[in-house]
């Protein structure tokens, strides 16, 4: 939450994610990257939730994604810290 590569503030009641550096991709304006704005639909172990990627994530790996705090909480527990997903682009 905050302000993230898309331009974008957002805070942590926001239903949003980063998405790794690789899949964010360069741009010379990171505001236009083709990712920003793009839903995803991420599956936990607590259940699914639709985000709205609005930023990047320097040291997730490819596929990782990171989530807002209310996101996450949806699909998982936060003592569990990291936790295992799958996901896939929906449309908003």
């Amino acid at each position: 939450p905050g302000l993230g590569s898309c331009g974008l503030t957002n805070t942590d009641t926001d239903m949003i994610a980063a998405i790794s550096a690789p899949q964010y991709g360069t741009t010379a304006n990171p505001n236009n990257a083709p990712i920003c704005g793009k839903c995803a639909l991420v599956n936990g172990p607590k259940g699914q939730v639709k985000v709205k990627i609005v930023d990047r994530c320097p040291v997730c790996k490819t596929g990782d994604l990171d989530l807002s705090p209310s996101a996450f909480e949806k699909i998982g527990n936060f003592d569990d810290g990291r936790i295992s997903i799958s996901w896939s682009f929906v449309d908003c």
